[in-house]
Order: C-alpha cells, then structure tokens, then sequence
C-alpha cells in the first residue's frame, strides 16, 4: 500500500497546490490522507483542526455542595501554533485538557460548547486527536524502534505493508530527534535506558505515528532539566508549525521555554485570568497593576501572583520586623492572592483580549474543514491479539522479575520439597507423607505466583494509557496476555514437577506425571489471572499483594487438607467457598492420580501391623474424605474451564474498573472531605472553648496573639 500513489487512478493534486488552494496550514499527511480517501471515497479539503470552546464549567459535588473546578472558561486553538496552560497546581491544568480532549471523570458535569471545526464532538477519534499523559508509562524492556513498531501493527491498517509501515515508524523517530538512541532499551529497575527527555519524546513519538491533527499534553516537561524541556518544547513546536494543533499543559517554564509558546491560557483556582497572545501576557499584568519587573522570569511573576498555597506564609514574613524593614514596592506584597487574583480576572473579562478572543471564535466558526472520522485502531482484531500475544512475549522474556526469578524460587522450594520427601516409600507414615508433599504442592507452591504481581500493576499502567488513547480493546489485551504467558507458565510447572516428583518417587507411571505437571500448570495459570484481576482493580503494590494473598489464604483453608471437607461448616465455607476455590478441585485430582492403584502397610505396633493391607481409594474416600464418584480427569477438566472462568472474572474487572472507578472515586473523596471538615469543626469548637476559659483570657490580654502594624 503505497501512502503517496494516486488513488482510483485519479491524479491528485500535489502538496504545494493543496498549500495554495487551504491557506497557509500544511494539508493532512499522507497516511490520514489515504484513510479519509478509503473510507469516503470524497476529496480531502481543508484537514486542519480548530477547537473552540465557550463559557466551559466544570463542577464536582463534595460535601453534598457543588464545587466549580473551571469557572465559563473561553478560548480556541488554531493549527500552526502552540497554546500553553499555565497555573498553579490545582488550578485546573489537567481538567482543562480533559474537558476538551472527551476524557472527564463520569463523577464531573460539564456545561458550555466545545465545537470541532464548527462541529460538537463528545470524544475525539483515531486520526485527529492524540493525547500525552504526564507519567512515562512504556515496557521497559523494549527498545524505542520495537515500541514503535508494536505501536504501528496495533494501530495502523492491516493491509497497510510492512515496508510502509517501517518507514512511518523511522521518519516519526527522525522527527523527534530519537535516531541516535534507536536501539536502546526504554529502561526498568534492572536496566539502564533512556533518559527522562528521551522517554518524554518517545511517548510523544508514539502519539504522532498516525500523524493526528490535534495533540494534547499534559505537562510534557514534568521533571525534566531546563535543557531536556526546551529540547522537548522546541520538538512541539516544530510539530505545529508542521500544521498541527497543539495544545499543552506547563507547570512553571524557563525563560526560554516560555518564549516559545504562541498562545497561553492562565488559570488560577479553574478562574480564567488571561487568554491570548503570550506575548501580551506582560502587558496585561501591567494594566493590571501588577507588571513584571525587568530581570524576573515572566511565567514566574504569573505564577507568583496567582498561587494561593503560600497565603500564610506569605502573612507570617509581613508580621516579621526584618520584612517589614524593607521597601516594599512590590504590589503583590501588599494584598491577597485571592485579591489579585479577582482583579486579574475582572480587567481580563473587560479587556480587548476577550473579546478579540470572541471575535476569533466567531471568524474561526464561519470556516469549513474536514475531520478525519474513526473509531480507534485500525488494525483488525486478530492482527491486534497477535502483535500484543508477541509483545507480551518479547517482555516477559527479558523482564528477569516477571518470570526469571519466580523460576529461581520455584526450583529452590521443589529442590527442598524433593529433599525433605526424599523416596517415599509404602508404609503407613508414606501416607502422610505423599498426602503432604502434594498438598505443599497445590497449596504454597503456588502461592508464589503473587511474586510476579509488580510486573503485572506495570503492563496495566501501560494498557491503561494505551486503551485510553484507543490502541485495542480489552479483549484483545486479555487474549494477548493469557496467550503469551502459557508458555512461561508450563515451563515452571514441568520443571518444578520433574525435580519434585521424581526426588520424592511420586506414582511410577508417564500417564500419572502429565497428570501431575498439567495440574500444576492449571493451578498457577488460574492464580496468575486472580492476581492480574486484583492488579486491574487495586494498582497499588502493597495493597495488591495483601488483597491476592487473602483470598489465596481463605481457599486454602476449605480446600479440604487443613480440615476435611465434610467437616467444614456448611454456610460459607463449604458452600460456596470450598466450590469457588480451585484448590479443592486441584487437591482431590491430585490425591487420586497419586493413591490410586496404590496399597500401603497397616499401622505398625510393637513390631507387627494392625490390620490388612490398606488400598489407596480407603485412603482418598475414608481418611482424607474424598468422594470417588468423580475421576481425577473430571477434577483437571473444571480447573481448566475455571481458568476460562477467572480470565473473564479478570476480564470483567477492567471493565468495572472503567465504569465505576470514577463513582468510588467520589465516594472516597467526599468521604475524606467530610472527616477533614469534621475534624476542622472540632479544632474549632475546641479553640473558642480554651479561649473563654479564664486563664487563656488573662493570657490574651498579657500575650499579643498577632502582631500590631505599631509595633
């Protein structure tokens, strides 16, 4: 598929005439343009992107009260520039971006209009939107071409060639200045890579590769040096004037930086204090009353005015004699935050920068311009399972901590299993200890798999950026995993069981051993989905390990080894617990593939046995309580149909986790609110009560409680 070749041997116009006849912003790329065309059939026009918004709120509730987190916010952005959101933190930065980007929180309400090219758009679609979160969220293990050419078969077309996709992928890295480093690895807690300029170009880079019109970044320079975040921002500039719209979050910027924004939105407290030119950012806070002295960063002295979060500090230098002593000739020295703050925004709501940014509004409405339709990846659903099942792979291969190390531990416990149970043999105290060595076995052994629950938080990080952006869907991200860890999975199962079995001379037999090995392999495959459906649901490590090492613990308990099944209580944990949990299936299979067909000595007293011989089925259905009436393939066949179950138990988490995170969420939040203003209400009825007892009065009139502006 050729991206440059006429199309239905129409002769298309060339990129200079195209310039000439849409004005001074670069046409759509060939790849978006080969799209539109194939899926149309309609000339492309003008493909340039302008956002406008109007009078845009944003309220959360807490408390029982609304709260407005942005306040009638007006603005556009325009191809060919760069527009920067500057604040404070908690100004409403990140909200802002996600209010136009379609990216709320569902526990949020949005009121205004956010029109696409004169068109209302909820969410924003493959080929004309990207957006760049603030973390670096990337498989370590790849290096930056491999993470773009995954990036590439997950999301370009499926008949797209790979020679066209090559080259996509070489010029994006060219474009961000990422050739040198090509071959370097993205780097993890085990291996050295890239830095953190190169990982924040690189996560650009992968957001650019289907060539969108529109880029969101959410702080693109967060911890970065001064010469890493100009290096990044000059990169971003070059991709507007290239005809993009690129629009950016920016905490606090050099000098430099702030020279190379086009157009800047100020926010303080989600209240809009300036919209425009950044340039004429300075002459504003002068009309203001509050201009920027000669040799101060500009974007210092805006931030400075606006950050409401040093207030009391700022009242306890006033009440000291040194700072009283100096001159002061600074106006924000002399009132509130909060002052400036609405004396800002007023004179901005009358100023000709409002409403030359509603004259612009209005002129960039009366244009027409063609966007690029979709719905996420283009590449089909079988080419997305199997790039991801191969990706996985490659991962997991090089990440010594997500199968490497387990395997080091599995062999080190089977070595002392093997050792400890060493040649069984047929007497009575074999029972115990073939019942033993293979309740260790189902049980503890593979408890372990919870030590690989650090990899798995780290691949759903980065399917959460990646499903947000529309790379795949969760199937395909769940086919993918399940597929590419079974081999490695196997593998610990064969080797653990051959060290194990063979040390403690488990049932002679080759049927028995495969017996042994597959229902090894089924017990830690369905543990690896219960700690991949705990890491969708709770990201954090410590509380993720705690959670699946719980739940483990309680179906081991009803598994019938500690205590016979018969014997469990019957509400809860023998029904359903014992039949929930995999553990009870995985025991009672084992114990029959082991004592069947086996006889075993009486008891021994004083030199002779007390009884007959005793067969293996008295053993599994008498002493250990086991029912007969079901074989120990019948017991493999629902573990397996159990890992079916638990992969779509793992399934249904993500999607519960995307539909009702956003309402725990709130709950949590209001939750917090309400106990820090209940213990507010508190500190407060406790104060006025120590300041009307007698003493602490006499102590008010003695001892000044704030300093006199006399004194």
């Amino acid at each position: 598929m050729n991206l440059m070749a006429p199309h239905n041997g129409r002769q298309e116009p060339h990129s200079s005439e195209v310039h000439k006849l849409y004005g001074t912003v670069p046409p759509m790329s060939p790849l978006s343009e080969t799209l539109w065309r194939d899926r149309t059939n309609i000339p492309v026009g003008d493909t340039s992107v302008r956002l406008t918004w109007v009078d845009i709120w944003v309220t959360t509730v807490r408390h029982g009260s609304k709260q407005a987190i942005l306040q009638g916010l007006t603005g556009y952005a325009e191809p060919g520039s760069i527009m920067a959101i500057m604040g404070p933190s908690g100004s409403g930065k990140s909200t802002v971006l996600d209010t136009l980007a379609g990216r709320l929180a569902k526990n949020t309400t949005q009121t205004g209009d956010i029109l696409l090219n004169g068109h209302r758009k909820s969410t924003l679609s493959y080929g004309t939107a990207a957006y760049v979160t603030q973390t670096d969220e990337l498989i370590g293990t790849l290096t930056v071409r491999e993470t773009m050419y995954y990036s590439a078969d997950l999301r370009l077309p499926s008949n797209m060639s790979h020679a066209d996709k090559k080259a996509l992928v070489d010029s994006t890295i060219q474009e961000m200045g990422l050739f040198d480093c090509r071959h370097t690895p993205v780097g993890n807690w085990h291996l050295r890579g890239l830095s953190g300029g190169e990982k924040r170009r690189l996560s650009i880079a992968l957001e650019i590769l289907t060539r969108p019109r529109l880029l969101f970044l959410d702080e693109p320079t967060s911890g970065l040096d001064s010469a890493a975040a100009f290096f990044v921002v000059t990169t971003l500039r070059n991709l507007a004037r290239d005809g993009r719209t690129v629009i950016a979050s920016i905490h606090q910027p050099s000098s430099e930086v702030f020279e190379l924004f086009d157009n800047l939105t100020l926010l303080s407290g989600g209240k809009l204090i300036f919209f425009g030119e950044a340039k004429a950012a300075n002459e504003h806070f002068t009309t203001a009353g509050f201009p920027c002295p000669s040799l101060r960063n500009p974007s210092d002295h805006f931030l400075r005015a606006i950050n409401s979060d040093f207030d009391q500090v700022k009242s306890n230098f006033n009440c000291s004699s040194n700072f009283r002593d100096l001159e002061r000739v600074d106006m924000l020295d002399k009132m509130s935050t909060n002052q400036v703050v609405r004396i800002l925004s007023d004179s901005y709501q009358n100023s000709e920068y409002a409403a030359a940014a509603m004259s612009r509004i209005n002129e960039i409405l009366q244009m027409q311009g063609t966007v690029l339709e979709g719905s996420g990846s283009e590449a089909s659903f079988l080419k997305q399972c199997s790039t991801l099942t191969r990706r996985s792979f490659v991962n997991m291969s090089r990440d010594i901590g997500y199968y490497w190390l387990r395997l080091v531990i599995y062999i080190t416990l089977s070595l002392c299993l093997g050792s400890i149970f060493l040649h069984l043999d047929f007497s009575y105290s074999s029972i115990m200890g073939r019942a033993g060595c293979i309740g260790y076995v189902g049980g503890f052994l593979t408890f372990m798999s919870i030590g690989g629950f650090p990899s798995f938080v780290e691949d759903m990080k980065v399917f959460h950026r990646e499903r947000l952006n529309g790379h795949y869907g969760v199937f395909a991200f769940v086919i993918g995993n399940s597929l590419s860890s079974s081999p490695f999975l196997f593998m610990i199962a064969l080797i653990s069981s051959v060290i194990v079995y063979y040390m403690a001379g488990l049932h002679l037999g080759f049927d028995h051993f495969v017996y042994f090995v597959l229902s090894l392999f089924v017990q830690v495959t369905i543990v690896e989905s219960l700690m991949m459906s705990v890491a969708s649901i709770v990201p954090n490590f410590l509380m993720g390990i705690i959670t699946g090492a719980g739940i483990q613990g309680i179906f081991m308990l009803v598994a019938g080894f500690f205590r016979l099944i018969d014997d469990l209580p019957k509400p809860v944990w023998r029904y359903p617990l014992s039949y929930i949990g995999f553990d009870m299936y995985a025991l009672q299979g084992m114990y029959k593939n082991e004592f069947t067909g086996y006889t075993f000595d009486n008891f021994v007293l004083d030199g002779k046995s007390i009884g007959p011989p005793i067969p293996g089925w008295y053993v599994i259905r008498e002493l250990y309580g086991m029912k007969t009436t079901r074989g120990k393939w019948d017991d493999l066949y629902i573990l397996f149909g159990m890992i079916f179950v638990y992969r779509l138990i793992f399934f249904i988490c993500i999607k519960l986790h995307e539909h009702l995170g956003p309402y725990l969420r709130l709950k949590l939040t209001q939750y917090r609110t309400n106990r820090k203003l209940s213990n507010k209400d508190s500190d407060l009825q406790h104060g006025i009560r120590l300041m009307m007892s007698p003493m602490t009065t006499a102590q008010r009139h003695t001892v000044p409680l704030q300093c006199s502006s006399k004194r």
